[in-house]
């Protein structure tokens, strides 16, 4: 037997909501290929997407419209979202990320700093959710690949207890114990 429902339960149950997503365009820029008859005009755009809780991605997109171009980039960048494991308003430890020339060093930073990047790795960093971070770019500052050295460095963060599990040791076994120390006598 068929059910009738309403207009309000179908916009209520029965259709998932998609998580809200936070979405920065990187760069945009005028490319062109030289043809038969001239040059072909194109715009080329790279956007970084995130949930703010964090995954993120970055996708690179090119048409013949802005908006076509940024909305290819967006879709990629969907696609190649990836999980980042931190806790907190900062990652956990200092990590290097490489792509192609570009490196990228992030610390971690006190409560209160704020993220300072430059606008590519601040892009990926908000996106992702974090709050406190430090950063320096070295080498190439190419858009695109700033933002893939970013999102590579990201995923070599590891948690306590991500290592703990790994190394089959207890948590506390990391954790430094302040007035605990040995007295050798």
């Amino acid at each position: 037997m068929i059910e009738c429902l309403s207009s309000s339960e179908i916009n209520q149950s029965t259709f998932a909501q998609e998580p809200e997503l936070i979405e920065r365009v990187i760069n945009i820029k005028r490319i062109s290929k030289v043809m038969k008859g001239g040059k072909r005009m194109r715009i080329s755009a790279a956007v970084v997407v995130g949930d703010g809780k964090g995954q993120v991605g970055v996708g690179h997109g090119k048409a013949v419209e802005v908006a076509m171009a940024v909305r290819k980039a967006t879709a990629r960048a969907r696609k190649e979202m990836v999980k980042i494991s931190f806790r907190g308003h900062t990652i956990p430890h200092e990590t290097w990320g490489k792509f192609g020339a570009t490196k990228v060093l992030i610390k971690p930073a006190a409560p209160g700093t704020g993220l300072i990047a430059c606008p590519q790795v601040r892009a990926v960093l908000e996106a992702v959710g974090l709050k406190d971070a430090l950063s320096k770019a070295y080498g190439s500052r190419n858009h695109y690949n700033t933002a893939r050295a970013t999102i590579i460095a990201l995923q070599k963060l590891r948690t306590l207890d991500m290592v703990a599990m790994a190394r089959n040791k207890p948590i506390g076994y990391f954790v430094e114990r302040k007035g605990n120390e040995k007295v050798e006598g």
